[in-house]
C-alpha cells in the first residue's frame, strides 16, 4: 500500500530538517512526504529544508492551526493510508512499515508511542509523561485497541480521513487530536496500539514555555469536553498521572503537578473566553 506522511510546520526549519532526514530513511518504497508550512515568517528557510529532502513536497498553509494545516496535507496526500508527525519528531527507522502493516492487516487506524527524547529537561519529561499517559491508559490490552493517541504518532487510512477530518474549530495544537480520536472511534473503526512504531520527541522546553503549553491543553480540553459532553476522569487516572511523572523523577514528577494546575488555569480562561 502507498504511504503519505504529513507533517505541518510553522518557523522551525532545524527541527523540520531532522524530521525529515528521519522520514527519508524510512524503508517503505512507495511513500511521499507532506510538509505543510503554516505560514512560517520566514517561509523560505523552511522551502530551503524541504527542497532538500528527496521525497518531500512544500504546500502552503493559511496559519489556521495544525488541524486546517493536517487537512491540507490530507486533501493533497497520494497514499491509501496517511501518517503523521511533528515537525520535532524522529521516527525510529521503520515506523511508517509498521503502522501501514497494521492498517493493511483491516485496523482502520494505527499508533505507536511517542518517546521523550531530552532526558535531561525535566519540563520535556513532564510533558511527555503527560501526552504518554493519556494514550496509553486507553489501551485495551485484550484488543491492543485505544481510544486515543496524539498526532505525533498515528496513521489512518485516506479513505477514513476524508470521511472524518480534523475539526478546524480547534485552532491551536490543543484538543484536536482528541476530538478526532473521539469521532474515530465512535464511528466504530479501530484504533490499534503498534508498540513498534516508535517516535522521539524532541521538545525543547523551558519554565514559561512548558506551562504555556499546559495551559493551552486546559484550553483544548475545555473545548473538547464541550463539543463531547465528556466529564473529568476518575480520580485514580490522575494519582496514576502523577505516578507517571515521578517515574521520569522528582523533579517531572512535581512538573506533572504543576502541569494539572496549568490546565485548569487553560480550562477557565477558555471557558470565560467562549461563554461555554
Amino acid at each position: 500500500m502507498t504511504v503519505s506522511i504529513v507533517v505541518p510546520t510553522r518557523d522551525r526549519p532545524a527541527r523540520l530538517a531532522r524530521c525529515l532526514t528521519a522520514l527519508e530513511a524510512q524503508s517503505l518504497p512507495e511513500m511521499e512526504i507532506v510538509v505543510v508550512d503554516d505560514a512560517s515568517v520566514d517561509a523560505d528557510a523552511v522551502a530551503a529544508t524541504v527542497a532538500r529532502a528527496p521525497r518531500a513536497r512544500l504546500l502552503r498553509g493559511e496559519g489556521r492551526g495544525p488541524a486546517a494545516a493536517r487537512n491540507l496535507g490530507a486533501r493533497a496526500a497520494r497514499g491509501e493510508i496517511v501518517c503523521f508527525t511533528d515537525d520535532d519528531c524522529v521516527p525510529v527507522p521503520g515506523w511508517a512499515a509498521a503502522l501501514a502493516e497494521r492498517i493493511g492487516a483491516g485496523a482502520q487506524a494505527a499508533a505507536g508511542p511517542t518517546r521523550n527524547a531530552r532526558p535531561g529537561n525535566p519540563f520535556a519529561a513532564a510533558a511527555q509523561a503527560v501526552a504518554s499517559y493519556c494514550a496509553e491508559a486507553t489501551i485495551d490490552p485484550a484488543t491492543g485497541r485505544m481510544r486515543f493517541a496524539p498526532t505525533s504518532n498515528i496513521a489512518c487510512r485516506a479513505d477514513v480521513l476524508a470521511a472524518l477530518p480534523f475539526d478546524e474549530r480547534y485552532p491551536l495544537a490543543a484538543g484536536e487530536d482528541r476530538d478526532w480520536c473521539a469521532r474515530l472511534v465512535a464511528s466504530g473503526a479501530a484504533l490499534v496500539f503498534v508498540p513498534d512504531a516508535v517516535v522521539a520527541h524532541h521538545q525543547e522546553l523551558d519554565a514559561r514555555g512548558f506551562w504555556r503549553q499546559q495551559v493551552r491543553y486546559g484550553r483544548g480540553a475545555h473545548r473538547f469536553r464541550s463539543d463531547h459532553g465528556a466529564q473529568l476522569e476518575a480520580p485514580g487516572f490522575y494519582a496514576g498521572l502523577v505516578r507517571r511523572g515521578f517515574a521520569e523523577g522528582p523533579r517531572a514528577g512535581a512538573l506533572v503537578c504543576v502541569a494539572q494546575l496549568a490546565t485548569a488555569v487553560g480550562i477557565a480562561q477558555e471557558a470565560a473566553g467562549t461563554g461555554r
